[in-house]
């Protein structure tokens, strides 16, 4: 299955009609992974001077929707016209368990049992799961959700990718990772040098590949490059639900707990002790924003052994208490 159905699904003949590809736009969805995903079919049509792709743009109200950034987009098209589409992408974004309800879980089942192939961008990821449509597939999602998604829905097979594709299901980690999805349906429909055109009018210098990493490097991201710091980040990062004793991570990677204690305060201006805790207390955030777990599970997901004691740790941290950070704004 994976890329070869895709293409089969989707393959233009000569003289065919245009391949119509419908989004269905959710409260909060994210605007810029919806516009990398929209555009270069756009782009496609103008270098090819032919209408490959057309496009329905709905939301769930018919009306409008609005983006994360506060922008409105106005569909003036009922949900009910994504019928006539041969792929249909749910578009999401922050609070997404917020803004899917029956009716748009009941929508994508209706279009997947009509034959449409059902895709997600972002966090659209979790509506499909929500809908069943992903049980014994692949998907991906916004790393920034990984940890929720796995959390709630634990039978998934979840991948760090920037896109899957495997049978008639396509999922996306949105940003600007739907503009390399994009790309790569056109190359498998409409071949490579079209999509290069288009990757060129974007000023896009290389199209991902599905399985590039979505974060940038862990040297990139902390602004260092010493190995054996980085050594250690990676050791936190990967063990953030039984956290380590320091003398465990410095013995792992063959420091002394003085040379460790330098090394965050020289590089990271920290402890190893307050930066272990806050990328623990971060992991927690995503979960209390992103799951109905509870408050206990939450902590003990990220190593803290009460309720009580996650709660003050989190309320240092980010001058609210977990409980106050699922309340409605």
């Amino acid at each position: 299955m994976g890329e070869n159905t895709i293409k089969s699904l989707l393959r233009a003949e000569n003289n065919a009609e245009p391949q119509k590809i419908g989004f269905l736009l959710l409260n909060e969805f994210s605007m810029i992974a919806f516009a990398s995903a929209i555009e270069p079919l756009r782009a496609a049509n103008r270098q090819s001077n032919q209408a490959l792709f057309d496009w329905v743009v709905a939301s769930t109200e018919g009306n409008a929707s609005t983006a994360s950034n506060g922008m409105t987009v106005q569909t003036a098209t009922e949900p009910d016209a994504l019928q006539s589409c041969r792929m249909v992408f749910v578009c999401s974004g922050v609070r997404v368990r917020e803004n899917t309800n029956k009716s748009i879980l009941n929508l994508i089942r209706r279009l997947d049992r009509n034959g449409a192939i059902i895709g997600a961008i972002c966090t659209g990821t979790y509506v499909m799961a929500a809908a069943g449509l992903l049980d014994g597939r692949r998907c991906t999602i916004h790393w920034e959700n990984i940890d929720g998604l796995a959390e709630e829905f634990p039978h998934l097979d979840i991948t760090n990718d920037l896109f899957e594709i495997d049978g008639n299901r396509v999922t996306c980690s949105g940003g600007t990772a739907s503009l390399d999805m994009m790309l790569n349906l056109i190359t498998q429909t409409h071949g490579s040098a079209l999509a290069a055109e288009v990757s060129d009018q974007f000023i896009h210098d290389r199209i991902r590949e599905p399985t590039d990493r979505q974060r940038m490097e862990l040297r990139a991201r902390l602004g260092v490059s010493h190995p054996k710091l980085l050594a250690v980040v990676k050791t936190m990062e990967d063990n953030l639900e039984e956290p380590l004793a320091q003398t465990d991570i410095a013995r792992m990677t063959n420091l002394s707990t003085r040379q460790l204690e330098r090394l965050f305060r020289k590089y990271l201006d920290t402890t190893p002790t307050r930066y272990y805790l806050n990328l623990r207390l971060a992991r927690a955030r995503h979960l209390l924003r992103q799951t109905s777990m509870s408050i206990l599970s939450v902590a003990l997901a990220c190593g803290f052994v009460s309720a009580s004691h996650f709660s003050k740790c989190y309320r240092e941290c980010y001058g609210r208490t977990p409980r106050a950070e699922r309340s409605p704004e």
